[in-house]
């Protein structure tokens, strides 16, 4: 984990990620449905944080929703994330958010599969991929 991260100026962040990813990485914003590079994705890993690599979702707990954006049930440690409610959009909903840097990552909802009955609904463009290695 880049322990810097959380300490970068919004001129900072600007400087280190592309324009879409500050989007919604620093301004909570949504990339469309059914276009991220994770989507699909099937590959075996681990889902990081993409401004500062902090470890967030297996890809045990990946599914497919239906949804257009990559979907977990469980966070790899819930001491890794942040939930926070948002009220924007005319609409209450659960905002995930990255403890160590407070990057927005997507939302999570109460209908998916498994045990915990969660949706996490992460944009592709806030994620980083680290294949399993053997």
């Amino acid at each position: 984990m880049d322990t810097q991260t959380p300490h970068h100026s919004e001129e900072d962040w600007k400087e280190k990620l592309s324009q879409e990813q500050y989007q919604v990485l620093r301004q909570s914003g949504t990339e469309s449905p059914f276009t991220g590079k994770y989507y699909k994705h099937k590959e075996d890993g681990m889902y990081v944080c993409g401004a500062c690599n902090n470890e967030l979702f297996s890809s045990n707990t990946k599914f497919e929703s239906g949804s257009g954006w990559p979907s977990f049930t469980d966070p790899i440690n819930k001491e890794h994330i942040i939930l926070e409610e948002d009220s924007t959009h005319g609409m209450v909903r659960t905002e995930v958010r990255c403890k160590h840097c407070n990057s927005h990552l997507g939302h999570v909802f109460p209908d998916g599969p498994g045990k915990s009955g969660n949706r996490f609904c992460i944009n592709s463009i806030a994620l980083d991929f680290k294949p399993k290695t053997e």
